[in-house]
């Protein structure tokens, strides 16, 4: 008879918890520095629903879902946050112009070393201002996390990163470039991306489905022939991103084939994505039915539309906003090897 391999004790036993009180500290010390860091730039700290009527409207972003019930029988559903987005951008349009949330948010169908199913999302906004601002921000940002953790360099899966270091900023056509030799801007029209065109073009780079749209192999190319190179030795800012994956960002007005969409990366791990806001509900209305039809074919389910967010994004004044992903800021930070080591109560 075979032995079974023994389960892990729970994450509360004591001897786990010792292993993992390192890691913890760090937790403490940066959400310590990064609080000050804010207050000291003039940001107000905001606190915005968990439970909404939209999660969120992107393709491949899954929420879990809550049914409510009304005192008079009445059942709803509402959904848990893959952001704070929405809200946040609701307060700007209420008038509130530097805002921070340490988040709690959500996202079904994600595991790993580097993906938790409840996690922080540390996300702030500023209005009437240029996104190359949150691009300083976030720079300064990682670097407070390192000097307070006392760490010299970031490490993940052999790689390394100075976060004291000027990070280089890329575009992601000049990426796609050097990395994969595929000129991505040429199969770009607009605001839609050429599928048979980029397919054409990366047929020797990634394995292709009938099934597969523009996005799908754009994301296969960045992930595993782009993100693996980036964040080496510095910080890496890739910016540009193409119309046909810009979100909730405007397009730039030099070259509507690109989107003021950045991300930034250490040790080919992504931690933040950031936007100079779109502020076109017409617009905004139809990325998003773009994107949930696409859900509804690949998954045979939609979200709804917040309307309340729409109206409020036609009022919201130009801003720009960044999503940094907080646990895995204090991994690299706090010299851990998985993101569940850094968090208080890890999903058993």
């Amino acid at each position: 008879m075979m032995d079974m391999p023994a389960k892990p004790s729970p994450w509360w036993s004591a001897d786990r918890h010792v292993d993992r009180a390192p890691f913890l500290q760090a937790r403490i010390a940066v959400t310590r520095a990064l609080r000050r860091w804010f207050e000291n730039e003039g940001f107000v700290e905001v606190e915005t629903g968990i439970l909404q009527v939209s999660p969120g409207n992107e393709t491949h972003l899954h929420a879990p879902v809550a049914r409510l019930v009304a005192p008079d029988g009445v059942v709803s559903t509402r959904y848990m946050r893959t952001s704070p987005e929405f809200a946040c951008k609701k307060l700007l349009a209420a008038g509130e112009e530097k805002i921070v949330e340490f988040a709690r948010v959500f996202r079904d169908r994600e595991q790993g070393a580097l993906h938790l199913t409840e996690f922080t999302m540390l996300e702030w906004y500023r209005a009437n201002a240029h996104y190359d601002s949150v691009i300083a921000d976030c720079a300064a940002v990682i670097a407070e996390a390192a000097r307070v953790t006392g760490i010299k360099s970031f490490s993940f899966r052999g790689q390394s990163a100075d976060p004291f270091k000027a990070p280089e900023r890329l575009t992601v056509a000049e990426v796609f470039m050097h990395h994969a030799g595929l000129d991505l801007l040429s199969t770009i029209n607009g605001k839609n991306g050429e599928r048979d065109a980029l397919a054409a073009a990366a047929q020797n780079l990634v394995r292709i489905t009938p099934d597969d749209t523009w996005s799908d192999i754009f994301s296969k190319i960045l992930t595993q022939h782009i993100e693996p190179n980036l964040g080496q030795g510095h910080l890496t800012i890739l910016d540009e991103y193409p119309s046909p994956e810009a979100a909730l960002a405007r397009q730039k007005s030099s070259d509507p084939r690109v989107a003021e969409r950045f991300e930034i990366y250490a040790c080919g791990v992504e931690l933040a994505n950031g936007f100079g806001e779109l502020t076109d509900a017409d617009e905004q209305r139809r990325r998003f039915v773009q994107a949930m039809d696409e859900k509804e074919r690949r998954y045979g389910e939609r979200y709804p539309i917040d309307e309340d967010f729409l109206a409020a994004l036609a009022r919201m004044p130009q801003a720009c906003g960044v999503a940094l992903g907080f646990d895995r800021l204090v991994m690299l930070a706090g010299g851990a090897s998985r993101i569940d080591q850094v968090v208080w109560s890890p999903q058993s």
